[in-house]
């Protein structure tokens, strides 16, 4: 399907503008990408943005927490989201208009997590990170007016399978209960030779050459054995996950995996709503001026509110 006008020109200004990156440093993607960031000058409003640190396994992980605006009559619901950037690059500046949209869209408190990243962190660091987070915030939810049994785990591309990884996690270590998964146009598997990849390998603002370069940075030692916790679509049961909604971008070369996941959690008996979003391109739910990641989001919002409609129910209950 072709591009409308608008994606067209963002799509060009991306493809011009946005570094190669398969030709730097980690650290040199970083500045890079950074100085290409336009500040914004009036984000959305939310009830509350607070910025804190909380404890890993390594060390303190930044977080940002937003809160929705108006009185509630209980506990609000709760999104632990991890954003893309390929393992490497991004923060939790990139996300925050996403986070901020998000936040009001659904009424619940979106807890933004600042990951470690490679090179300098390779993997496991940024799967460990995600689920210690999330484990804190199931701990800690009612302080910030949330309710820890009905907690999505929410992420775009990278993110999307460090929200992946976090379900498995929480599934073989026993908790916390997460109510659903919600997977942007994931990275769960370094295969670079399906379809999605062979058409989209250039011009489609991801390339080829830049996911082996971020897969290269985020598993340097496991290239011959990839682990389940960094490729969750090689999982050999997936059974027994919390419901899932993912979406994928038409022409992105992503669009195969996470499309594939979809297929192997369906077939593991979870509940999965997978829409392919035609005509766009990797990245596009999180450029907020883009009237197509507008529509897709109003489309999205109530999909997340049922996946919190109700508690989950534990072993306890």
């Amino acid at each position: 399907m072709p591009l409308d006008e608008q994606a067209e020109t963002i799509l060009r200004g991306l493809n011009e503008n946005f570094p190669r990156v398969e030709t730097m440093t980690g650290a040199q993607a970083r500045a890079a990408t950074k100085a290409g960031r336009r500040a914004v000058a009036d984000p959305e409003p939310v009830g509350e943005v607070c910025d804190r640190e909380i404890p890993g396994g390594a060390g303190s992980i930044a977080v940002r927490i937003y809160s929705p605006a108006g009185n509630s009559a209980g506990p609000r619901p709760v999104v632990v989201f991890f954003h893309g950037g390929g393992f490497v690059i991004c923060d939790l500046d990139s996300h925050d208009g996403f986070c901020r949209a998000m936040c009001n869209g659904i009424g619940a408190v979106v807890v933004s997590v600042d990951y470690r990243l490679a090179p300098e962190s390779p993997w496991p660091a940024a799967a460990d990170d995600a689920y210690a987070a999330t484990c804190w915030v199931a701990r800690h939810a009612p302080e910030f007016g949330g309710d820890p049994d009905r907690l999505l785990v929410v992420g775009d591309s990278s993110g999307g399978n460090l929200a992946a990884v976090t379900a498995l996690m929480s599934r073989d270590r026993g908790g916390p209960a997460v109510a659903g998964q919600v997977l942007i146009y994931p990275v769960v598997e370094p295969d670079f030779d399906t379809e999605s990849y062979v058409q989209f390998a250039e011009d489609h603002f991801l390339t080829r050459a830049a996911m082996q370069w971020y897969w290269d940075q985020y598993l340097p030692a496991h290239r011959e054995t990839v682990p389940t916790y960094a490729a969750p679509v090689r999982a050999e049961d997936l059974g027994g996950l919390p419901p899932a909604v993912v979406i994928t971008a038409e022409r992105d070369p992503l669009r195969y995996e996470g499309e594939k996941y979809a297929a192997a959690l369906a077939d593991a008996g979870v509940p999965v709503q997978l829409e392919r979003v035609e005509g766009m391109f990797h990245g596009f739910l999180t450029i907020d001026a883009m009237t197509a990641a507008q529509r897709v989001r109003e489309q999205l919002w109530p999909q997340l509110r049922d996946l919190v409609a109700e508690r989950v129910r534990t072993p306890s209950d």
